[in-house]
């Protein structure tokens, strides 16, 4: 760990002990913006009445929400970014940290939180005013709890999350309450969460991976042998069910059956041959979540390359994983997620390049996206207002991503929704120098 990522975290502390007192991390350097900015009015009199009338009536707000109605602008928003920076566990000893080296738990939190901040530090620079506060969501003397005991979450206008459970729920709770919107960024799960219109999940679930890769399978090949390899676990079983629900509900006429093919390590050659077909691509969706059962597939599958057209597609986990065995050399391997940055274009540039002179390092992707996040969603504020949720897809505020969140209604004939998701998929295909983006948006 650099000198210079350590004193920035040290500076993160320093600066979470005032943050927790209620005072803004960024401040203008002429004068100082009060806590709670007041509210700028921007429709003309003579329409109050109408618009009153129009903000209770639910049909006329937009996805049915009443505050998604309200055009509420300020002169500076308050936003809180919440991450899992572990400074109880890294700071024992006062601003000392045990041998110069950074727990390795403690990266991604801390790379999303520099990531954001640059953004931050961009924005206000380009004129938006803001007041940030920034919170250790694993303290365990300033909880989420606390942190809403105590009234300190009340003035928000907007909440950038990269937490998962318990906290997700906790600050779930204070955005349906508080009417403040709440941007999940990396966790691909609601929560068992329902009934809050202003939780917005970012990283997709897994349902949303299977319809998008069951959908793009279908399109995409006029000829194709669809096999589901799945283990015979509740978990697979599971997601095999949802891609088989996804089959039973496409429309499409020209839709391929899907074969489904329950896995074991005893499996024999000549088994797996049964179900393969030499006259035309055998697109084989792999249920494995985790690396050694997914390579354990995916040997066997490699003994039949030779004789057989196969493409393999795996699970939004397989982001992570490296192929580099031999026997994966020649394979065609192929995974989702709703995340694809090329590095190429010029935020990436300009994140990299102010990574190299601060820190004397590469930003991870949880810094790539730290950034994108908060850029969009203050670019979403400061030109919409708080409640943006009527326009929640900009193309103009692109970062890496075609961000396309989605309402999901988790009960039949509901009128409001659970919850927004992030419906944008990427078919990823597994390189070694680097991965490639198969379905273009």
């Amino acid at each position: 760990m650099s000198k210079s990522k350590i004193c920035s975290l040290m500076v993160t502390a320093y600066a979470l002990t005032i943050l927790l007192s209620a005072c803004s991390l960024f401040k203008s350097s002429s004068s100082s913006t009060p806590t709670a900015p007041p509210t700028t009015v921007t429709k003309p009199k003579e329409e109050e009445k109408k618009n009153e009338e129009k903000k209770n009536d639910v049909k006329a707000a937009p996805f049915n929400v009443p505050a998604f109605a309200r055009e509420v602008k300020k002169g500076a928003y308050n936003i809180a970014l919440f991450a899992p920076l572990y400074l109880d566990s890294v700071f024992t000893n006062g601003t000392e940290i045990s041998g110069r080296t950074l727990p390795r738990y403690v990266l991604p939190g801390l790379d999303f939180y520099e990531g954001a901040q640059l953004a931050l530090d961009s924005l206000q620079q380009q004129g938006v005013k803001l007041n940030v506060y920034v919170y250790d969501s694993k303290s365990r003397g300033n909880s989420i709890n606390n942190l809403t005991r105590n009234k300190s979450l009340d003035s928000l206008d907007l909440i950038i999350a990269a937490v998962s459970s318990p906290e997700i729920q906790e600050l779930s709770n204070v955005a349906r309450q508080k009417e403040i919107n709440l941007v999940s960024a990396t966790y691909p799960n609601d929560g068992g969460i329902t009934a809050n219109p202003f939780l917005l999940i970012t990283n997709s679930m897994l349902r949303t991976h299977g319809e998008a890769l069951h959908r793009y399978l279908q399109e995409t090949f006029a000829t194709k042998n669809i096999l589901l390899f799945h283990r015979n676990s509740a978990f697979e079983k599971r997601i095999a069910a949802d891609f088989k629900a996804d089959y039973e509900k496409m429309q499409n006429p020209k839709k391929s059956r899907i074969r489904e093919v329950i896995w074991s390590d005893a499996m024999t050659d000549a088994e797996l041959s049964q179900v393969l077909l030499t006259d035309r691509p055998n697109l084989c969706i792999i249920t494995a979540m985790d690396e050694a059962n997914a390579k354990a597939i995916l040997r066997k599958l490699s003994v039949q390359t030779a004789t057989y057209p196969i493409q393999v597609y795996g699970m939004p986990t397989w982001d992570i994983m490296k192929f580099k065995e031999p026997e994966f050399k020649d394979m065609q391997i192929y995974y989702t997620s709703p995340y694809f940055n090329d590095k190429t274009n010029a935020y990436s540039h300009y994140i990299t390049d102010y990574f190299k002179r601060i820190y004397k390092s590469r930003p991870s992707d949880m810094a790539f996206k730290g950034f994108e996040l908060t850029w969009y969603f203050v670019k979403q504020l400061s030109d919409k207002g708080v409640y943006f949720n009527g326009s929640l897809n900009d193309p103009s505020k692109k970062v890496f991503n075609n961000l396309n969140y989605q309402p999901v209604y988790l009960k039949e004939g509901a009128t409001m929704p659970d919850y927004f998701e992030n419906k944008n998929i990427n078919i990823i295909q597994k390189n070694d120098s680097s991965d490639v983006r198969m379905n273009f948006q």
